[in-house]
C-alpha cells in the first residue's frame, strides 16, 4: 500500500485506467531508446567542459574590463600630454612666426571636436599689415614661412642633435630668404643642434658658418670642397 500511494481505506482505482496508464508509460519508455551506459561519464565530461567554458568566459570578461580601463587611462593621459605639448608648440609657433615675419601674430587652434584626440588643427596667421586668416589664404611665400615656423616649433619641443634641411629656401624670394637665414641664426644660437642646410641660394650660402661643395672635375669623379667662412672672416 505504501508503494501505491493509496491510503489503507481508499478505494482501488479502475483497472482499465491503470492499464492505459501502464501502456502510455511503456510507449514513452520505448521512445527513450536504448539505455546509454556512458551517460554518466558523458554528463561528467559535458559538465567539466561547461565549467571550463564558464571560467574562460569570466577570464574574457575580466580581460575586457581591464582593457577598457587601460584604454580610458591611456586616453586620459594622451589628452593631458597632447594638450601640454600643444600649448608648448603654440607658444613656440607664435614666437617663431613673429620672428620670421618681423611682426604679426599667429596661433594654432583645435577644431571640430571638444576631445583633443579627435580634434582637427587649424592655423590662423596674421602677417604684418594683414587681417587674420587661415593658412590656405596666404601667399605661397607666406605659407612656406608659416609652415617653417610650425615645423621648428614642433622641433624645439624635443631638439635633435642634427637637423638636415633640404632646399627649404627654394620657394622663397630674396627677402624671405633673409628671414629664413635670420631664423637659422636664432635657432643655432638657442639650441645645441647642428644644422646641415642643402641649398643653391647664394644668400643662404653667404650666411652659413661653413660651406661644403661637391664638384665633378672629371666625369664620374666627385670631389668635396669645404670653406670655413668664420675662419676666413677672422683671417681677413
Amino acid at each position: 500500500m505504501r508503494l501505491t500511494g493509496l491510503a489503507v481505506d481508499a478505494e482501488l482505482p479502475d483497472i482499465r485506467q491503470i492499464e492505459r496508464e501502464l501502456d502510455r508509460l511503456k510507449i514513452e519508455r520505448e521512445r527513450l531508446g536504448a539505455v546509454n551506459l556512458r551517460a554518466e561519464e558523458e554528463q561528467k565530461e559535458l559538465s567539466d567542459k561547461l565549467d571550463a567554458m564558464l571560467k574562460e568566459r569570466e577570464d574574457v570578461i575580466d580581460a575586457i574590463r581591464k582593457l577598457r580601463s587601460a584604454i580610458q587611462n591611456l586616453n586620459r593621459e594622451g589628452r593631458e600630454r597632447l594638450l601640454a605639448a600643444f600649448d608648448i608648440v603654440n607658444v613656440q609657433f607664435q614666437r617663431l612666426f613673429t620672428h620670421l615675419f618681423g611682426g604679426g601674430t599667429a596661433e594654432l587652434q583645435l577644431i571640430e571636436s571638444d576631445d583633443p584626440l579627435d580634434a582637427g588643427l587649424e592655423i590662423l596667421a596674421r602677417p604684418p599689415g594683414k587681417k587674420p586668416q587661415t593658412m590656405t589664404l596666404l601667399s605661397g611665400g607666406e605659407q612656406a614661412l608659416t609652415a617653417m615656423a610650425l615645423i621648428f616649433a614642433v622641433f624645439l619641443t624635443n631638439p635633435a642633435p642634427i637637423c638636415v634641411l633640404d632646399e627649404v629656401d627654394a620657394p622663397l624670394d630674396d627677402h624671405n630668404v633673409e628671414r629664413y637665414c635670420n631664423l637659422m641664426d636664432e635657432m643655432a644660437a638657442s639650441t645645441e643642434t647642428r644644422f646641415v642646410i642643402i641649398t643653391h641660394n647664394p644668400i643662404t650660402m653667404a650666411r652659413m658658418n661653413r660651406l661644403f661643395g661637391v664638384t665633378m672635375a672629371e666625369q664620374g669623379v666627385s670631389q668635396l670642397v669645404s670653406v670655413d667662412l668664420q675662419t676666413a672672416e677672422q683671417l681677413r
